[in-house]
């Protein structure tokens, strides 16, 4: 598990000089001195003299008592947070967290040491000079793709406040605040007059000239209330944002707007209608690609009949380019032949045995980056329909087989393979985002004698160990995928692990951890299909809220299917440049 840079300052050092009582307290890179006693063999003979050094050397005692106490808090925070990550990696089974309740717990703990630091700020001026100085110097002001809106302050008088002559303009502070203006609801109230002629009408001609009305403009739900920007914002708060149904319906309440939650599924389920065409487009597009990343995960499905959920799966199948130079340039266009936009998209089926991964991956017929899960090893089958595809299998599932060993403890082994796996994603950090011929030249050159000297040194450590050993089986797995875990040194193309694919999986966890399970199979598969769209808006930096109402809005009224491409979120991109 990967832990998130902590910007918080939550981490401090206290030193202490054993030539004067100076104590620095630092937090990440910001220092500053808090105390300072002098320390002198001498002391004065006058009573005054000595009695002023007492009262001050107390002062600064209780100065350092205070700072003391401050530094005891601060520290029980920094233990709850340490705690937090030791139960996270190290704790039982059944007491470790996920990344995400990690994330959660380290949340809180990060709001309560911002409070306590608020709080001394206000006792300190000095303090909150400090804090003033550090913000500004941290904020980012890239902000001018944002509306903005100026707001002036004058002075209550223009006028010299010592000859009353008029004051004239010689210069003026700027500041930039971020601001929110809260989502409303409101009502659009849409007005046809009706037009008709006099002349016809009296003299008995309006038969034939008729009434004039402008015609009604097309709705994706007919005779309902929302606009397609409604039904937009409600798939994307459910999709992409993971926000249940339940759980918007109690916030339009707030609103004073009553809709029920089956109201608000019926609205996705027009959406997902309507963008069904654009799924398959995009599924046909990945399938096209030479390289592709393929991963599924769990879905639990309501069973009515059962009374239970039922376990279905959700496949992903992703394309990323972008690590060896490829996509799309600023107009749109390849950057290398046989790359694409990054993109993802998900199935559902109702298992995960090999047939569904090879009714999902009909058709495409490139190389394959995958786990060592056994039903991919049946697409690369000589006798495949369409012939087999090629596996590259992921290091980073090979790495997960030692560190569950080492974190243990005592585990001199597994420590050696991962400090030797480190050494490849080492150099695969320098080459990111070089061309593949760049990529290929330093694997071979550097990556390449890590990996022929790994295989006999797995050889001889699972000759001396027991067989059914958690270590035997992590050397076990590698050497069994040995050929598919060194088809990246080949081909610069090709990544070191799946971990692209594996990102793209998080947004539906989020999801099915909020919704809990689909209602059904259908709403599993409508589920995979948008989630699809709003996941490559992401990846292509496309807001998903305003690509879903362009596209609902066009495609009511009645958008060709032989433009369907520029309706892709990729697309959308370009058009917008």
């Amino acid at each position: 598990m990967m832990l998130r840079h902590d910007d918080s300052g939550s981490q401090s050092l206290l030193r202490a000089s054993t030539e004067s009582s100076t104590l620095w307290l630092i937090f990440g890179k910001t220092h500053r001195p808090t105390m300072e006693v002098e320390v002198s063999d001498t002391l004065p003979d006058d009573a005054d003299a000595l009695r002023a050094l007492l009262l001050a050397e107390r002062a600064n005692y209780a100065a350092i008592v205070a700072e003391r106490d401050k530094l005891i808090i601060r520290n029980a925070r920094l233990e709850a947070i340490n705690a937090e990550i030791r139960r996270a990696l190290f704790g039982r089974k059944s007491e470790r967290i996920t990344e995400d309740q990690l994330a959660l717990a380290l949340e809180e703990l990060e709001t309560s040491l911002a409070k306590a630091e608020a709080e001394e700020e206000k006792a300190d001026p000095a303090l909150k000079a400090a804090g003033k100085r550090k913000r500004r110097a941290s904020r980012d002001e890239s902000l001018d793709h944002l509306p903005h809106e100026e707001v002036v302050i004058e002075p209550e008088s223009k006028a010299c406040p010592c000859c009353g002559g008029e004051l004239h303009v010689i210069g003026e502070d700027t500041s930039k605040r971020l601001d929110k203006v809260p989502a409303k609801v409101r009502v659009i109230v849409t007005r046809r007059p009706k037009y008709a002629c006099r002349s016809c009408e009296k003299t008995g001609a309006d038969t034939v000239a008729g009434v004039i009305q402008a015609p009604a403009p097309a709705r994706l739900i007919e005779g309902g209330l929302p606009t397609e920007a409604m039904v937009a914002d409600v798939v994307v708060s459910k999709h992409a944002d993971h926000l249940p149904l339940y759980r918007q319906s109690q916030i339009l309440a707030r609103h004073g707007v009553k809709i029920e939650r089956s109201t608000l599924a019926q609205w996705v389920g027009a959406a997902a209608a309507e963008l069904q065409p654009l799924h398959d487009h995009l599924i046909d597009q990945l399938k096209a690609s030479p390289r592709l990343f393929c991963d599924e995960t769990r879905c639990p499905v309501l069973d009515p009949g059962a009374g239970k959920t039922k376990t279905g799966y959700l496949w992903a199948i992703a394309r990323d380019d972008r690590p060896w130079g490829g996509g799309l340039d600023a107009t749109g266009h390849p950057r290398h032949p046989g790359s694409g936009p990054p993109a993802v998209a998900y199935s559902y089926a109702p298992g995960r045995g090999g047939e569904h991964a090879a009714r999902l991956l009909d058709g495409f017929n490139g190389i394959l980056q995958v786990d060592g899960y056994a039903a991919y090893k049946k697409l690369a089958a000589p006798t495949r329909p369409g012939g087999p595809v090629t596996l590259a299998y992921c290091w980073s599932h090979l790495r997960r087989q030692f560190y569950e060993v080492y974190v243990g403890g005592n585990a001199p082994i597994a420590t050696e393979a991962l400090a030797r796996i480190k050494l490849l994603y080492d150099i695969e950090a320098e080459v990111r985002g070089s061309p593949p011929e760049l990529r290929r030249a330093l694997r071979q050159q550097r990556s390449k004698p890590i990996v022929e000297a790994l295989k006999p040194w797995f050889e001889d450590n699972l000759a001396r160990m027991s067989k059914g050993s958690k270590l035997a089986e992590g050397i076990a797995y590698g050497l069994n995928h040995w050929d598919g875990l060194c088809r990246f040194l080949e081909d610069g193309c090709i990544e070191i692990d799946s971990n692209t694919v594996e990102r793209s999986i998080r947004g539906l966890a989020l999801t099915r951890k909020n919704a809990l399970f689909a209602g059904h199979d259908r709403g599993a598969a409508g589920w995979a299909m948008i989630a699809s769209l709003l996941e490559t808006c992401k990846l292509n930096s496309v807001d998903p809220l305003a690509w879903t109402t362009d596209v609902l809005t066009k495609l009511v009224n009645r958008w060709p299917a032989s433009r369907i491409d520029e309706l892709m979120p990729w697309a959308y991109v370009a058009n917008r440049r």
